[in-house]
């Protein structure tokens, strides 16, 4: 991995924050691909510990500069987790928004990976293909959130960032 994605894939502040300051005047979208009740992953429902096939919240988004989609995630939580927290109310604003705003937020460890998940290769643009991948749980509260982010070829051509 080059140092200019290390420093993406393996940063631990805001990407959201991150994104628009590197779209410097462009604007920046979260555009909501699909927010609901579903069966997660086996890997995701491992992440977080929770039983196989057990019923969780998921949520789908593509992070957009000038339109055009940079990074897809994909978040995950158990129901239990989600009373009181309004998640659902989201709608396409940044869920990292709301997360750094938390005092009392912790991140697990990073996992980043060359391989592009499913889940990336599925919410790509037309034009866009995954090149980097990574994943953590995050913890607010009694929440547990594991958030996987796929960084897209579109951000490497509009930032100018070597692919491998």
């Amino acid at each position: 991995m080059t140092a200019p994605w290390w420093q993406w894939v393996a940063s631990l502040d805001s990407l959201t924050a991150r994104l628009v300051a590197a779209g410097g005047s462009r604007p920046f979208r979260v555009r909501l691909l699909q927010q609901g009740v579903g069966v997660p992953r086996r890997d995701e429902a491992r992440a977080l510990g929770l039983a196989p096939r057990r019923l969780a919240w998921l949520r789908e988004v593509a992070l957009c500069v000038d339109e055009r989609p940079w990074v897809v995630a994909r978040s995950v939580a158990a129901l239990t987790d989600l009373q009181g927290q309004h998640l659902e109310r989201l709608g396409e604003r940044s869920l990292g928004s709301w997360l750094f705003r938390q005092p009392d937020l912790v991140r697990g460890p990073m996992f980043a990976t060359a391989q592009t998940p499913a889940f990336v290769s599925r919410l790509c643009a037309p034009d866009a293909t995954g090149l980097w991948a990574r994943r953590s749980v995050l913890s607010h509260g009694g929440l547990s959130l594991l958030v996987q982010e796929g960084f897209l070829s579109t951000m490497a051509d509009d930032l100018g960032l070597a692919t491998r």
